[in-house]
C-alpha cells in the first residue's frame, strides 16, 4: 500500500485540471477497540463488489474528478499499521469533504468486516 503511489495516480487523471482539493484518508490500527479495551491489531475483509458500486456512485457527486481506495486486507496488522487509504480529487473543498466522509462511512458501514485482536 502506498499513499504516494496513489497521489501520483490521480494526478494523472485525464480530468485532473479541474481539480481544486485532493484530500486524503489514512486509516491506521488503533491500540483500543472503540469501547476500550486493549488490541493488538486486526484482520480486515472487504467486499469488493460492494466497494465497486460505492466507488462509482460517490464519483457522480457534482465536482468530484476521481476517488481511489486501498484497503490492505485478509492479513493480519499490527497496531500503527495502515488500513485503508482514499484519495478524493475534487473541485471545491464543500464537494470533496462531503464525498470523503460520505464514501468512508459508507465503506465502514457495508464495506468492511474487521475481527480485532485484544491482548
Amino acid at each position: 500500500m502506498s499513499l504516494n503511489q496513489l497521489l501520483k495516480q490521480v494526478k494523472q487523471h485525464p480530468g485532473f485540471d479541474r481539480v481544486g482539493m485532493v484530500l486524503c484518508h489514512n486509516g491506521v490500527v488503533r491500540g483500543t477497540s472503540r469501547d476500550g479495551r486493549r488490541t493488538t491489531g486486526l484482520e480486515v475483509s472487504v467486499d469488493h463488489q460492494r466497494l465497486k458500486a460505492i466507488v462509482a456512485a460517490q464519483k457522480k457527486r457534482a465536482g468530484i474528478v476521481e476517488i481511489l481506495v486501498e484497503i490492505n486486507e485478509n492479513r493480519p496488522l499490527a497496531v500503527g499499521d495502515d488500513v485503508m487509504f482514499i484519495v478524493v480529487a475534487g473541485d471545491i473543498r464543500e464537494n470533496v469533504i462531503g464525498a470523503l466522509s460520505d464514501t468512508l462511512n459508507a465503506i465502514k458501514s457495508s464495506v468492511t468486516t474487521k475481527t480485532e485482536f485484544f491482548a
